[in-house]
């Protein structure tokens, strides 16, 4: 399911606050970007126990319980952990991964709180969660009938959220420090082959192993953690990242002036690292239109071209890729029109 409008990790407290009380919600979003945790954390700011059920670990009478005799009739007693006296919150993870059978017997659950003779307490809310098709996950077809009884929200990753919340959960310096420089590399769309990838759920996974292994952690460990967390891409530039930081080399002190591209061919994946570095930096701040260049921007754009140039004479390949468009942007069009018309004045500067 695809949605126009979406929500990130941030504004779904808010949302969920003014609309699960009265509707159940059914939160739809790609594997590993908090689904679980924001339900939870939401039940326990308003003060409700959050009760979870895995759907793709469903049968209908784990729902339902099963038939007694009561009087000479039989009577459905739903399990203990569902069928409670106070309020609570029930979240029904991976809805959309169940069998037909058992989304059937959610209709009266989600619809009217009830199921069979007992009835949710006031006060209760029931919230859903799912992966989409297109993310390679186990999902079903929703049927219509229990897709109408929700209200449907997307959730979408922010960068700039997840940092504020890393920032206070003693995540790794060196974690928080890539995702501030490559905030595109958060999160990966899930690949249609066995191999991981990347969302805030494994760079928190890679930020535990590395705080496990302490300061002490070779290059090697650093490469095998990375790889086994992250989109390979994304590894192998966390890596460079990694050594960049060992090697003393700073994208702020190449910017600067203070040190210069590094050019021995044992540093080829640290000069991919900045060149990428740089590249997301001028797609960062560097504005769509010229007049709109601030004092600093304009700084940035001199500083840039020239640092272009540098790389184009130690690398043109990698200087092509600072240029070309990418996963991140393209950088503005009158940028480039100048380092063009530039470039052969900053050659011979250079080489002069």
């Amino acid at each position: 399911m695809n949605a126009a409008v979406t929500l990130t990790q941030g504004q779904l407290p808010e949302f969920l606050l003014h609309v699960a009380v009265s509707r159940p919600v059914f939160v739809w979003g790609p594997p590993g970007i908090g689904k679980s945790s924001l339900v939870q954390a939401f039940a326990a700011e308003v003060g409700l126990p959050c009760v979870s059920l895995l759907g793709s670990q469903l049968a209908p009478e784990d729902l339902i319980g099963v038939p007694q005799i009561e009087n000479g009739c039989s009577v459905f007693r739903p399990p203990r952990q569902i069928a409670r006296t106070e309020p609570y919150c029930l979240f029904l993870d991976e809805l959309n991964a169940c069998s037909h059978e058992v989304m059937k017997a959610f209709y009266s659950l989600v619809h009217e709180r009830r199921i069979a003779e007992y009835v949710m307490p006031a006060g209760s809310v029931v919230i859903g969660a799912g992966n989409r098709s297109q993310d390679s996950a186990i999902v079903k077809p929703m049927p219509s009938a229990l897709l109408n009884r929700m209200v449907h929200v997307h959730l979408r990753v922010s960068h700039r959220e997840w940092l504020e919340w890393a920032g206070l959960n003693q995540i790794h310096p060196w974690v928080l420090e890539y995702i501030q420089t490559r905030p595109d590399h958060l999160w990966s769309q899930p690949p249609k082959h066995e191999e991981p990838f990347s969302t805030p759920r494994s760079w928190h996974m890679l930020s535990d192993a590395l705080r496990e292994y302490g300061e002490d952690v070779s290059e090697d460990q650093v490469e095998v953690l990375a790889f086994g967390c992250l989109t390979p891409h994304h590894a192998g530039q966390f890596k460079a990242f990694v050594k960049q930081n060992n090697s003393g080399y700073r994208l702020t002190a190449i910017l600067r002036g203070e040190m210069r591209w590094p050019d021995k061919p044992e540093d080829r994946d640290v000069l991919y690292f900045l060149a990428q570095s740089l590249r997301g930096r001028l797609v960062k701040e560097l504005p769509p239109e010229k007049g709109r260049l601030t004092a600093t921007t304009q700084d940035l754009a001199i500083r840039g071209k020239g640092l272009i140039t540098d790389l184009a004479g130690i690398s043109m390949e990698l200087a092509q890729m600072v240029v070309s468009e990418g996963d991140g942007g393209a950088l503005p069009g009158w940028f480039v029109v100048e380092l063009i018309r530039d470039l052969p004045r900053l050659a011979a500067k250079r080489d002069g």
